[in-house]
């Protein structure tokens, strides 16, 4: 028994992190606009758009749909559904026969008082799609595998758990979100490398990245003069009740743990090169050790700078489309809120990402060479 539980020691403390997050309560468990009502999906078994009007593109009115109740307190009952239609292509929707909504059946005792129409259910294909992407990756990776999936729950726990919750409580979220990102980042490496030197030094060179993404991230969204209400959903945020949150600190938050991922894939490569060469030759000292992974480092950070562009810059196409098709000058569109927004982003992030490979390259020719005699051993680093 002990010695399965120092074989699997690093699952076996991912799995009870992923249990005490999972047990963590938010404090906004009551907060929900859904009191006195039934959250479940429902069939459609047809359709009335007689009160839907429609001009172009754009529909207003209300689309009824006659419900099969798929689950709750009235499952198998019939009702009729209202989908409420605003005229706003982003967030309307229009329902089928024989599509499966969610909706939100209001009630009093056991009589349905009304039935509004949520949106399409989605919830079984996306955990079809998890179910295959983890699959995948376990027949692929292994072990290395699973631990990548316990990385990727403990980072969605931790956001949604901790870092979300004290962002609403008015907590710092500079210090708030540089404190998360630390605890992940050594996490998801140490996931990755276990009790290793290799851990601690994917990790400096990585935390480094983050700290310096920090502090000019910080500096350049005040020379920018950017507010955080460009964040999506940000003004929703502050109409809901929560008027007092510093959006601009929020957004400076987001730039460094956005590039944390590009920063820790960055240092694990560089330390992971830097091991190999170490493996494949013990004796060689820390300085060609360091100047390997440097050439490393050099070949990847030109993909991950463009890496970073690609990840912000994605979800403006329309934008940009936009711009060109209104023939908006170059200069305008640079000088935009948004645009200058992704700009700061894309670079800031690429300033952590070329601290990241000097340093890492550092401390992996130091710290692994320092082992080089266990290493051509056969002992474990």
């Amino acid at each position: 028994m002990i010695g399965w539980l120092k074989r699997n020691s690093v699952s076996v403390l991912a799995i009870l992190l992923i249990l005490i997050l999972m047990a963590i309560p938010t404090g906004y468990e009551d907060a929900a606009i859904y009191k006195g009502t039934d959250r479940v999906k429902a069939k459609v078994l047809s359709t009335d758009e007689s009160t839907v009007k429609s001009s172009g593109l754009i529909q207003s009115g209300e689309q009824y749909c006659q419900l099969e109740i798929l689950g709750g307190k009235f499952k198998g009952q019939e009702a009729t559904g209202v989908n409420m239609l605003s005229g706003s292509l982003e967030s309307d929707k229009i329902f089928q026969e024989g599509d499966v909504a969610q909706v939100v059946i209001s009630y009093k005792d056991n009589e349905i008082l009304s039935v509004m129409m949520s949106d399409h259910y989605r919830i079984d294909k996306e955990l079809l799609l998890a179910g295959m992407f983890v699959v995948l990756l376990i027949l692929f990776a292994g072990r290395t595998g699973l631990r990548a999936v316990y990385s990727f729950v403990i980072t969605v726990l931790a956001i949604w758990k901790i870092m979300v919750p004290a962002y609403l409580r008015g907590v710092n979220p500079i210090w708030c979100g540089i404190l998360i990102t630390a605890f992940l980042t050594v996490l998801i490496i140490f996931l990755v490398y276990g009790w290793s030197r290799k851990t601690i030094a994917a990790s400096s060179g990585a935390l480094l990245g983050v700290l310096v993404t920090c502090i000019i991230g910080c500096i350049f969204t005040d020379a920018f003069k950017i507010h955080g209400a460009v964040m999506a959903y940000s003004e929703s945020l502050l109409y809901a009740g929560y008027q007092d949150l510093d959006l601009t600190r929020i957004f400076m938050s987001g730039i460094f743990i956005g590039a944390s991922g590009a920063m820790m894939d960055l240092s694990v490569d560089i330390t992971s090169a830097v091991n190999e060469v170490i493996e494949k030759k013990p004796e060689i000292g820390w300085r060609e050790a360091a100047r390997s992974g440097m050439n490393v480092g050099r070949a990847a950070m030109g993909t991950m700078t463009t890496t970073l562009l690609l990840a912000y810059s994605g979800g403006y196409i329309a934008l940009l489309m936009t711009f060109m098709a209104q023939g908006t000058p170059l200069d305008n569109i640079f000088n935009y809120k948004y645009v200058s927004a992704e700009i700061l982003d894309t670079v800031v992030g690429s300033f952590g990402l070329v601290t990241v490979a000097p340093f890492t390259a550092l401390t992996s020719g130091i710290l692994l060479t320092g082992h080089k005699k266990k290493v051509k051993q056969g002992e474990t680093v």
